[in-house]
Protein backbone atom coordinates (compact mmCIF):
# COMPACT_ATOMS: atom_id res chain seq x y z
CA UNK A 1 0.00 0.00 0.00
CA UNK A 2 1.33 3.65 -1.03
CA UNK A 3 1.59 5.35 2.17
CA UNK A 4 0.65 9.22 1.94
CA UNK A 5 3.68 10.72 3.11
CA UNK A 6 5.41 9.11 0.08
CA UNK A 7 3.13 10.53 -2.38
CA UNK A 8 3.47 14.08 -1.17
CA UNK A 9 5.60 15.46 -3.60
CA UNK A 10 3.45 14.27 -6.65
CA UNK A 11 0.12 15.01 -4.53
CA UNK A 12 0.77 18.52 -4.92
CA UNK A 13 1.43 19.20 -8.77
CA UNK A 14 -1.96 20.24 -10.70
CA UNK A 15 -2.13 18.90 -14.03
CA UNK A 16 -3.13 21.76 -15.83
CA UNK A 17 -1.20 21.70 -18.54
CA UNK A 18 -2.06 18.34 -19.97
CA UNK A 19 -4.08 18.40 -22.99
CA UNK A 20 -6.71 16.34 -21.36
CA UNK A 21 -7.32 18.11 -18.46
CA UNK A 22 -7.59 21.46 -20.33
CA UNK A 23 -10.22 19.87 -22.61
CA UNK A 24 -12.04 18.47 -19.50
CA UNK A 25 -11.74 22.19 -17.45
CA UNK A 26 -13.28 23.48 -20.76
CA UNK A 27 -16.34 21.34 -20.59
CA UNK A 28 -17.37 22.17 -17.09
CA UNK A 29 -18.75 25.44 -17.88
CA UNK A 30 -20.51 24.40 -21.03
CA UNK A 31 -21.78 21.71 -18.31
CA UNK A 32 -23.14 24.32 -15.81
CA UNK A 33 -26.83 24.20 -16.47
CA UNK A 34 -26.44 20.26 -16.83
CA UNK A 35 -25.11 20.25 -13.31
CA UNK A 36 -27.63 22.35 -11.89
CA UNK A 37 -30.61 19.84 -13.76
CA UNK A 38 -28.72 17.03 -12.16
CA UNK A 39 -29.14 19.11 -8.47
CA UNK A 40 -32.70 20.04 -9.02
CA UNK A 41 -33.89 16.28 -10.10
CA UNK A 42 -31.62 14.30 -7.94
CA UNK A 43 -32.91 16.40 -4.59
CA UNK A 44 -36.58 15.71 -5.98
CA UNK A 45 -36.18 12.20 -4.79
CA UNK A 46 -36.72 11.85 -0.75
CA UNK A 47 -33.37 10.76 1.09
CA UNK A 48 -34.87 10.96 4.72
CA UNK A 49 -32.10 9.75 7.12
CA UNK A 50 -31.51 5.84 6.83
CA UNK A 51 -33.90 5.82 3.64
CA UNK A 52 -31.73 6.84 1.08
CA UNK A 53 -32.56 3.79 -1.22
CA UNK A 54 -34.60 5.87 -4.06
CA UNK A 55 -31.92 8.55 -4.24
CA UNK A 56 -29.03 5.77 -4.33
CA UNK A 57 -30.63 3.60 -7.08
CA UNK A 58 -31.32 6.64 -9.44
CA UNK A 59 -27.66 8.07 -8.49
CA UNK A 60 -26.33 4.46 -9.98
CA UNK A 61 -28.55 4.49 -12.66
CA UNK A 62 -26.84 7.64 -13.93
CA UNK A 63 -23.38 6.84 -12.80
CA UNK A 64 -23.95 3.21 -15.44
CA UNK A 65 -25.42 5.39 -17.77
CA UNK A 66 -21.96 7.50 -18.39
CA UNK A 67 -20.28 4.20 -18.79
CA UNK A 68 -19.78 2.91 -15.47
CA UNK A 69 -20.78 -0.90 -16.25
CA UNK A 70 -19.38 -1.23 -12.23
CA UNK A 71 -21.63 1.26 -10.00
CA UNK A 72 -23.22 -0.91 -7.85
CA UNK A 73 -24.96 0.17 -3.80
CA UNK A 74 -23.58 -1.83 -1.05
CA UNK A 75 -24.50 -3.34 1.87
CA UNK A 76 -24.78 0.32 3.84
CA UNK A 77 -26.49 1.99 0.63
CA UNK A 78 -23.75 3.98 -0.15
CA UNK A 79 -23.14 3.28 -4.50
CA UNK A 80 -19.50 3.34 -5.64
CA UNK A 81 -17.91 3.35 -9.27
CA UNK A 82 -14.55 3.06 -10.06
CA UNK A 83 -12.49 4.53 -12.82
CA UNK A 84 -8.63 3.99 -13.28
CA UNK A 85 -6.28 1.04 -13.40
CA UNK A 86 -4.94 0.84 -10.00
CA UNK A 87 -1.10 1.95 -10.22
CA UNK A 88 -1.30 4.73 -8.19
CA UNK A 89 -2.80 6.49 -5.26
CA UNK A 90 -6.52 5.18 -4.42
CA UNK A 91 -8.88 8.69 -4.34
CA UNK A 92 -11.87 8.41 -2.87
CA UNK A 93 -14.56 11.62 -4.00
CA UNK A 94 -18.15 11.72 -2.32
CA UNK A 95 -21.45 13.61 -2.37
CA UNK A 96 -23.87 12.49 0.33
CA UNK A 97 -26.87 11.38 -0.09
CA UNK A 98 -28.86 11.52 2.53
CA UNK A 99 -30.68 14.80 4.13
CA UNK A 100 -31.99 15.92 7.66
CA UNK A 101 -35.47 15.90 6.90
CA UNK A 102 -37.67 13.25 8.05
CA UNK A 103 -39.76 11.22 5.28
CA UNK A 104 -42.88 12.59 4.28
CA UNK A 105 -41.35 16.11 3.42
CA UNK A 106 -42.12 17.29 0.60
CA UNK A 107 -39.12 17.88 -1.61
CA UNK A 108 -40.28 19.52 -4.41
CA UNK A 109 -38.03 22.42 -5.45
CA UNK A 110 -39.50 26.20 -6.79
CA UNK A 111 -37.21 28.58 -8.87
CA UNK A 112 -37.20 32.05 -9.28
CA UNK A 113 -34.57 32.99 -11.53
CA UNK A 114 -31.34 31.75 -10.85
CA UNK A 115 -32.70 30.63 -7.36
CA UNK A 116 -33.98 27.10 -6.13
CA UNK A 117 -35.45 26.55 -3.17
CA UNK A 118 -36.31 23.09 -1.29
CA UNK A 119 -35.14 20.73 1.31
CA UNK A 120 -31.56 19.38 1.03
CA UNK A 121 -30.80 21.35 -2.23
CA UNK A 122 -27.59 22.87 -1.22
CA UNK A 123 -26.80 20.06 1.46
CA UNK A 124 -25.91 18.13 -0.18
CA UNK A 125 -27.61 18.06 -3.71
CA UNK A 126 -24.72 20.26 -4.97
CA UNK A 127 -22.21 17.79 -3.78
CA UNK A 128 -23.99 15.12 -5.31
CA UNK A 129 -24.33 16.80 -9.10
CA UNK A 130 -20.69 18.00 -8.98
CA UNK A 131 -19.79 14.19 -8.51
CA UNK A 132 -22.12 13.26 -11.42
CA UNK A 133 -20.38 15.90 -13.53
CA UNK A 134 -16.85 14.83 -12.73
CA UNK A 135 -18.07 11.40 -13.78
CA UNK A 136 -19.26 11.97 -16.80
CA UNK A 137 -16.29 14.38 -17.81
CA UNK A 138 -13.94 11.52 -16.99
CA UNK A 139 -15.70 9.53 -18.87
CA UNK A 140 -16.37 11.68 -21.95
CA UNK A 141 -12.84 13.15 -22.45
CA UNK A 142 -11.60 9.67 -22.00
CA UNK A 143 -9.14 10.45 -18.84
CA UNK A 144 -8.09 7.57 -16.95
CA UNK A 145 -6.49 7.94 -13.74
CA UNK A 146 -2.90 6.21 -12.96
CA UNK A 147 -4.13 5.31 -9.75
CA UNK A 148 -7.64 4.54 -8.42
CA UNK A 149 -10.69 6.91 -8.31
CA UNK A 150 -13.58 5.67 -6.38
CA UNK A 151 -16.61 8.07 -7.62
CA UNK A 152 -19.34 7.78 -4.14
CA UNK A 153 -22.98 9.09 -2.96
CA UNK A 154 -22.73 8.00 0.53
CA UNK A 155 -25.42 7.84 3.32
CA UNK A 156 -25.82 8.63 6.71
CA UNK A 157 -23.84 11.92 7.08
CA UNK A 158 -26.26 13.61 8.77
CA UNK A 159 -27.01 13.81 12.55
CA UNK A 160 -28.89 10.62 12.69
CA UNK A 161 -26.62 8.36 10.73
CA UNK A 162 -23.72 9.20 13.05
CA UNK A 163 -20.95 8.42 9.66
CA UNK A 164 -22.36 5.01 8.48
CA UNK A 165 -21.81 5.53 5.26
CA UNK A 166 -18.05 6.68 5.05
CA UNK A 167 -17.53 4.62 8.55
CA UNK A 168 -18.60 1.19 6.20
CA UNK A 169 -16.91 2.53 3.15
CA UNK A 170 -13.63 3.10 5.29
CA UNK A 171 -13.55 0.45 7.57
CA UNK A 172 -15.08 -2.88 5.58
CA UNK A 173 -15.37 -2.37 1.99
CA UNK A 174 -12.15 -0.82 1.10
CA UNK A 175 -10.30 -1.38 4.66
CA UNK A 176 -6.51 -0.05 4.59
CA UNK A 177 -6.87 1.14 0.33
CA UNK A 178 -8.02 4.48 0.47
CA UNK A 179 -5.11 7.45 0.16
CA UNK A 180 -6.98 10.30 0.14
CA UNK A 181 -10.79 11.20 0.54
CA UNK A 182 -12.50 13.88 -0.50
CA UNK A 183 -15.99 15.15 0.28
CA UNK A 184 -18.14 17.29 -1.74
CA UNK A 185 -20.60 18.78 0.79
CA UNK A 186 -22.82 21.86 0.21
CA UNK A 187 -22.05 24.70 -1.92
CA UNK A 188 -19.85 27.90 -1.58
CA UNK A 189 -16.50 28.50 -2.60
CA UNK A 190 -12.85 28.15 -1.80
CA UNK A 191 -12.93 27.06 2.01
CA UNK A 192 -11.00 23.86 2.54
CA UNK A 193 -12.48 22.07 5.26
CA UNK A 194 -8.91 20.65 6.95
CA UNK A 195 -10.06 19.72 10.28
CA UNK A 196 -12.79 18.28 11.93
CA UNK A 197 -14.93 19.45 14.58
CA UNK A 198 -16.21 16.56 16.62
CA UNK A 199 -19.55 16.13 18.35
CA UNK A 200 -21.04 14.28 21.41
CA UNK A 201 -25.10 13.92 20.40
CA UNK A 202 -27.55 12.14 23.43
CA UNK A 203 -30.98 12.08 24.02
CA UNK A 204 -31.63 12.49 27.55
CA UNK A 205 -34.35 10.97 29.25
CA UNK A 206 -35.50 11.84 32.38
CA UNK A 207 -38.21 9.35 34.19
CA UNK A 208 -40.28 8.44 36.82
CA UNK A 209 -43.56 7.30 38.05
CA UNK A 210 -46.32 9.90 36.80
CA UNK A 211 -49.15 11.09 38.42
CA UNK A 212 -52.19 13.17 38.08
CA UNK A 213 -51.18 17.13 38.39
CA UNK A 214 -54.15 17.58 40.97
CA UNK A 215 -54.19 13.91 42.60
CA UNK A 216 -50.38 13.84 42.71
CA UNK A 217 -49.19 17.02 43.10
CA UNK A 218 -46.24 17.46 45.08
CA UNK A 219 -44.55 14.35 43.23
CA UNK A 220 -41.09 15.11 41.83
CA UNK A 221 -42.02 15.56 37.77
CA UNK A 222 -39.43 14.35 35.09
CA UNK A 223 -40.37 17.43 32.67
CA UNK A 224 -39.65 20.12 35.53
CA UNK A 225 -36.41 18.10 36.36
CA UNK A 226 -35.39 18.94 32.44
CA UNK A 227 -36.22 22.25 32.73
CA UNK A 228 -34.27 22.91 35.79
CA UNK A 229 -31.16 21.06 33.49
CA UNK A 230 -31.81 22.74 30.44
CA UNK A 231 -31.44 26.05 32.35
CA UNK A 232 -28.19 25.39 33.63
CA UNK A 233 -26.90 24.02 31.00
CA UNK A 234 -27.95 27.87 29.29
CA UNK A 235 -26.04 29.31 31.86
CA UNK A 236 -22.41 27.12 31.08
CA UNK A 237 -19.88 29.44 30.22
CA UNK A 238 -17.65 27.95 27.34
CA UNK A 239 -14.01 29.19 25.25
CA UNK A 240 -13.97 30.59 21.93
CA UNK A 241 -10.49 29.51 21.91
CA UNK A 242 -10.82 26.45 21.37
CA UNK A 243 -14.69 26.84 20.18
CA UNK A 244 -16.89 24.93 21.85
CA UNK A 245 -20.70 25.11 21.65
CA UNK A 246 -23.78 23.47 22.52
CA UNK A 247 -27.31 23.09 22.30
CA UNK A 248 -30.75 21.63 23.02
CA UNK A 249 -32.39 20.84 20.08
CA UNK A 250 -35.19 18.63 20.23
CA UNK A 251 -37.59 18.39 23.72
CA UNK A 252 -40.37 16.24 24.00
CA UNK A 253 -42.60 14.10 26.50
CA UNK A 254 -45.94 14.36 28.17
CA UNK A 255 -49.36 12.65 27.98
CA UNK A 256 -51.82 15.29 28.64
CA UNK A 257 -52.17 19.35 30.23
CA UNK A 258 -53.17 17.42 33.58
CA UNK A 259 -50.80 14.51 34.50
CA UNK A 260 -47.25 14.82 35.77
CA UNK A 261 -45.53 12.60 32.51
CA UNK A 262 -43.63 9.49 33.37
CA UNK A 263 -41.16 10.74 30.75
CA UNK A 264 -39.54 13.85 29.18
CA UNK A 265 -36.54 13.68 26.93
CA UNK A 266 -34.25 15.95 25.30
CA UNK A 267 -31.68 15.88 22.37
CA UNK A 268 -28.39 17.70 23.21
CA UNK A 269 -25.59 18.09 20.67
CA UNK A 270 -22.16 19.67 21.70
CA UNK A 271 -18.95 20.27 19.42
CA UNK A 272 -15.39 21.43 19.70
CA UNK A 273 -12.56 20.95 17.02
CA UNK A 274 -10.37 20.48 20.47
CA UNK A 275 -10.63 16.50 21.82
CA UNK A 276 -10.51 17.70 25.32
CA UNK A 277 -12.92 20.62 25.46
CA UNK A 278 -15.43 18.60 24.16
CA UNK A 279 -14.99 15.88 26.60
CA UNK A 280 -14.87 18.68 29.50
CA UNK A 281 -18.38 20.29 27.62
CA UNK A 282 -19.67 16.73 27.90
CA UNK A 283 -19.08 16.11 31.58
CA UNK A 284 -20.28 20.12 32.46
CA UNK A 285 -22.96 18.82 30.83
CA UNK A 286 -23.60 15.96 32.75
CA UNK A 287 -23.13 17.64 35.53
CA UNK A 288 -26.02 20.47 35.16
CA UNK A 289 -28.56 17.71 34.18
CA UNK A 290 -27.51 15.70 37.46
CA UNK A 291 -27.98 19.30 39.54
CA UNK A 292 -31.24 19.92 37.46
CA UNK A 293 -32.71 16.80 39.14
CA UNK A 294 -31.21 17.27 42.39
CA UNK A 295 -32.88 20.43 42.63
CA UNK A 296 -35.98 19.44 41.60
CA UNK A 297 -35.78 16.21 44.14
CA UNK A 298 -35.17 18.89 46.64
CA UNK A 299 -38.12 21.25 45.95
CA UNK A 300 -40.36 18.58 46.98
CA UNK A 301 -38.93 16.34 49.99
CA UNK A 302 -42.29 14.66 50.81
CA UNK A 303 -42.23 13.14 47.74
CA UNK A 304 -41.15 9.54 47.29
CA UNK A 305 -40.86 9.24 43.64
CA UNK A 306 -37.40 8.80 41.80
CA UNK A 307 -36.06 10.77 39.17
CA UNK A 308 -33.50 8.21 36.83
CA UNK A 309 -31.71 9.61 33.87
CA UNK A 310 -30.81 7.77 30.82
CA UNK A 311 -28.17 8.54 28.29
CA UNK A 312 -28.63 7.18 24.47
CA UNK A 313 -26.07 8.05 21.92
CA UNK A 314 -27.63 9.62 18.89
CA UNK A 315 -23.71 9.94 17.63
CA UNK A 316 -20.05 10.91 18.52
CA UNK A 317 -18.18 11.99 15.98
CA UNK A 318 -14.36 12.27 16.16
CA UNK A 319 -11.87 15.41 16.06
CA UNK A 320 -9.04 15.90 14.33
CA UNK A 321 -6.78 17.92 12.52
CA UNK A 322 -4.20 18.18 9.61
CA UNK A 323 -1.19 20.99 8.97
CA UNK A 324 -1.93 23.49 6.15
CA UNK A 325 1.18 22.17 5.09
CA UNK A 326 0.06 18.50 4.77
CA UNK A 327 -0.02 17.35 0.86
CA UNK A 328 -3.70 16.84 0.12
CA UNK A 329 -4.46 20.72 2.00
CA UNK A 330 -1.34 22.07 -0.26
CA UNK A 331 -2.83 20.36 -3.49
CA UNK A 332 -6.46 21.86 -2.36
CA UNK A 333 -5.15 25.19 -2.47
CA UNK A 334 -2.96 25.35 -5.00
CA UNK A 335 -6.67 24.41 -7.19
CA UNK A 336 -8.57 26.89 -5.57
CA UNK A 337 -6.13 29.56 -6.31
CA UNK A 338 -5.82 28.17 -10.08
CA UNK A 339 -9.66 27.99 -10.55
CA UNK A 340 -9.46 32.00 -9.38
CA UNK A 341 -11.14 31.46 -5.81
CA UNK A 342 -9.74 32.61 -2.67
CA UNK A 343 -8.75 29.66 -0.77
CA UNK A 344 -8.78 29.41 3.09
CA UNK A 345 -8.97 26.22 5.83
CA UNK A 346 -11.49 25.99 8.27
CA UNK A 347 -12.68 23.15 11.06
CA UNK A 348 -16.20 21.82 10.24
CA UNK A 349 -18.12 18.54 10.55
CA UNK A 350 -18.51 16.05 7.59
CA UNK A 351 -17.91 13.11 6.43
CA UNK A 352 -14.32 13.48 6.54
CA UNK A 353 -14.33 13.91 10.20
CA UNK A 354 -13.73 10.09 10.32
CA UNK A 355 -10.88 9.31 7.54
CA UNK A 356 -8.81 12.61 9.54
CA UNK A 357 -9.70 10.77 12.61
CA UNK A 358 -8.53 7.72 11.40
CA UNK A 359 -4.93 9.10 9.78
CA UNK A 360 -6.60 9.34 6.15
CA UNK A 361 -5.42 12.23 4.38
CA UNK A 362 -9.05 13.99 4.08
CA UNK A 363 -10.83 17.59 3.50
CA UNK A 364 -14.11 18.58 2.43
CA UNK A 365 -15.23 20.74 -0.54
CA UNK A 366 -17.63 22.95 -2.01
CA UNK A 367 -19.55 22.56 -4.43
CA UNK A 368 -19.62 26.16 -6.32
CA UNK A 369 -22.83 28.61 -5.88
CA UNK A 370 -24.40 29.89 -3.01
CA UNK A 371 -26.73 28.29 -0.41
CA UNK A 372 -28.21 29.68 2.55
CA UNK A 373 -31.13 27.91 5.10
CA UNK A 374 -29.17 24.53 5.34
CA UNK A 375 -31.21 22.03 6.98
CA UNK A 376 -34.39 24.04 6.79
CA UNK A 377 -37.21 23.34 4.72
CA UNK A 378 -36.74 27.05 3.05
CA UNK A 379 -33.20 25.91 2.15
CA UNK A 380 -32.32 27.61 -1.17
CA UNK A 381 -29.14 27.28 -3.65
CA UNK A 382 -28.39 31.10 -6.24
CA UNK A 383 -26.69 29.57 -9.34
CA UNK A 384 -23.85 32.35 -9.89
CA UNK A 385 -22.04 32.74 -13.11
CA UNK A 386 -19.11 30.89 -11.72
CA UNK A 387 -20.61 27.86 -10.33
CA UNK A 388 -18.91 25.27 -12.92
CA UNK A 389 -15.84 25.76 -10.96
CA UNK A 390 -17.08 23.74 -8.25
CA UNK A 391 -16.58 20.79 -10.59
CA UNK A 392 -13.53 21.89 -12.19
CA UNK A 393 -11.85 22.14 -8.61
CA UNK A 394 -12.98 18.39 -8.05
CA UNK A 395 -11.21 17.49 -11.43
CA UNK A 396 -8.33 19.34 -10.60
CA UNK A 397 -7.86 17.59 -7.42
CA UNK A 398 -8.90 13.95 -8.06
CA UNK A 399 -6.08 13.86 -11.13
CA UNK A 400 -3.62 15.35 -9.04
CA UNK A 401 -3.85 13.11 -6.66
CA UNK A 402 -4.34 9.92 -8.76
CA UNK A 403 -2.19 10.98 -11.42
CA UNK A 404 -3.12 10.11 -15.28
CA UNK A 405 -2.05 6.70 -17.26
CA UNK A 406 -0.23 7.20 -19.81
Amino acid sequence: MLLPSALGAQATQLLTGDPAIVRAMAEMPKLQAWTLAQQVSICEIPAPPFKEQARAEEFKRRLQGFGYADARIDSEGNVIATLGQGDGPTVMIAGHLDTVFPEGTDVKTTRSGDRIAGPGIGDDCRGVAVVLTLAKVLKEQGIRPRGRLLLVGNVGEEGPGNLRGVRHLLTKEFVGQVQYFISVDGAGGGAITSRAVGSHRYTVSFEGPGGHSYGAFGMTNPMHAMGRAIAKIADLKVPTNPRVTFNVGIVRGGTSVNTITPLAQMDVDMRSENAEALADIDRRIRQAIADGVAEEIARWPNSRAPITVKYDTIGIRPTGGQSDDAPIVKTAWAAVEAIGWLPATLASSTDANLPIAMGIPAITINGGGRSTGAHGTEEAYTELPDSYKGPQLALLLVTALTGLAK
